[in-house]
This record gives C-alpha cells, structure tokens and sequence, in this order.
C-alpha cells in the first residue's frame, strides 16, 4: 500500500512452493491450475531420474545427466538440491530470477526436503503442504503407479511418514482426496487469492 495514496494497491509477486511426499498428486494439482490458465509460471525441477513415458521435458521436469547437475551445482547456479531417492533433484536459480521479474507469480513444485532448504533461504515465499486423506489412501496411489520396486515403494512409504511430521514447518496444508482433485486446486487458488490481499506483502529477494 502506497504511504501517498491509501488507494494504491501493489501486489508483489509471489513465489508459491508446493511440497508433499511422493503419490500426493502435486503434478496433477499443477497440471490443473496450468489448464486454468492462471497467470503463474511454473519453474520445474531438475532431475537425473529416467523420464517416465507420461512426463515431458521441460514441462514437468528438466531431465539433465548427473554430470550436467553436479555442474551447475559446483557453479553455485541452484536454488536447493537434494539426493532422492538415488536421484539428484534441484531448481536452478536463473529461471526463478527470471520468472520473479516477469511481475507473475512463480510456483515451484519441490519434495520436502528441498522446501526446507528453500525456507532458509527465502523465508517470504509462501509453502503449500499438499497430502492425502490418509496413509492407506497414499498407499493406494503409490502402488498403483506401477513404477517402483517392491524395495522402492517401501522406502517412499516410510519416508512419507517421516515427511508428514514436517507439517508444521509450512503455512498451509490441502488435503488432496481420492477423486477431489478440483477441491484440492481451488484451496490453492484460494490461498494464492488470500496472499495477495494481505495488508503485508510477502516481498520475495533472490
């Protein structure tokens, strides 16, 4: 708000984390809030796991060789990064940069080990915790994704329990429920909304 005029309303730009453990549906809940055709960019993660045949590169992820990630991590050029899995996860900081200074909100979608590392460094972004219903109901979706080993599904199980004790390190939490996905986009929407109507800014540096 303008010290001037009180008439003067200036929203910054948001900078949206979405985190949650693995089967959430934090792609689906993007997926969605892309087809509506909101004014955000979307910065993706990148990634040294093997692309699954449903995911697009540069869409959902950038797929880049391990060489190509400890690279740009020596460079200093990534925003977090984190060993998941066996897998090398990050978000490259100039795209985000870029993004921030377009003046549209920026979502990034990150496991929860990288929104931790993220809330040190920028503690004014705004952390979205997405979930099921209920472990069991978690547990229905990963198996039915069909894409881990009997050993990979166990480990993504237990380290979701261990996730969801981190809840409380974030500033919302929507639950995503088995065939509610519209309800889970429209509480996002909502917090989004509600964020940019605060008397405060969040004003985000990078």
């Amino acid at each position: 708000m303008s010290e001037s005029d009180p008439y003067q309303f200036q929203h910054s730009s948001l900078l949206v984390v979405i985190s949650g453990p693995s089967g959430v549906g934090k792609d689906s809940v993007l997926r969605s809030l892309k087809e509506l055709g909101l004014p955000f960019r979307f910065v993706p993660t990148m990634n040294t796991r093997a692309r699954r045949p449903d995911e697009v590169n540069g869409v959902d992820y950038h797929f880049v060789s391990t060489e190509q990630f400890i690279t740009l991590l020596e460079r200093g050029e990534l925003l977090e990064h984190a060993l998941v899995y066996g897998d090398y996860k990050g978000i490259p900081k100039q795209p985000v940069r870029e993004a921030l200074a377009s003046g549209l909100d920026v979502v990034l979608r990150v496991d929860v080990q990288g929104a931790a590392t993220i809330k040190r460094l920028i503690p004014q972004a705004v952390f979205i915790f997405l979930t099921t219903a209920s472990e069991a109901e978690l547990n229905d979706r990963l198996s039915q994704r069909k894409t881990e080993t009997p050993d990979s599904l166990r480990l993504r199980i237990a380290t979701a329990r261990e996730e969801m004790q981190r809840v409380p390190e974030f500033d919302y939490v929507v639950v995503n429920r088995d065939s509610r996905l519209d309800d889970a986009v429209q509480d996002v929407i909502a917090i989004i909304r509600s964020e940019h109507c605060r008397v405060q800014q969040r004003v985000v540096t990078l």
